[in-house]
């Protein structure tokens, strides 16, 4: 077994457990990265926003993949998550 194999091993149930993380608390996730996001923008005074909200979005993409990993379309196991965020205002 290479180095590689045994890491991924050793990471499995870190990765489940925070994939449940993101199932049960995924609203209260994007509630949390949207404030930070709005407190960061108001300390810059607006200099940032278009950095601010493209890594916003980004973070509520992985956000939406790591919460809807195991859901699985083609049996009906839930929805797949959307390809960009909802706009923010």
């Amino acid at each position: 077994m290479g180095l590689m194999d045994n890491l991924k091993a050793r990471i499995a149930p870190a990765k489940d457990k925070v994939s449940d993380f993101a199932q049960r608390h995924e609203d209260k996730v994007h509630h949390g990265l949207d404030k930070a996001a709005k407190v960061v923008d108001e300390r810059t005074k607006g200099k940032y926003r278009d950095k601010i909200h493209s890594g916003t979005g980004k973070a509520h993409g992985a956000m939406g993949r790591l919460a809807h990993k195991g859901d699985d379309p083609a049996t009906g196991g839930g929805t797949p998550p959307p390809d960009a965020p909802p706009p923010t205002t």
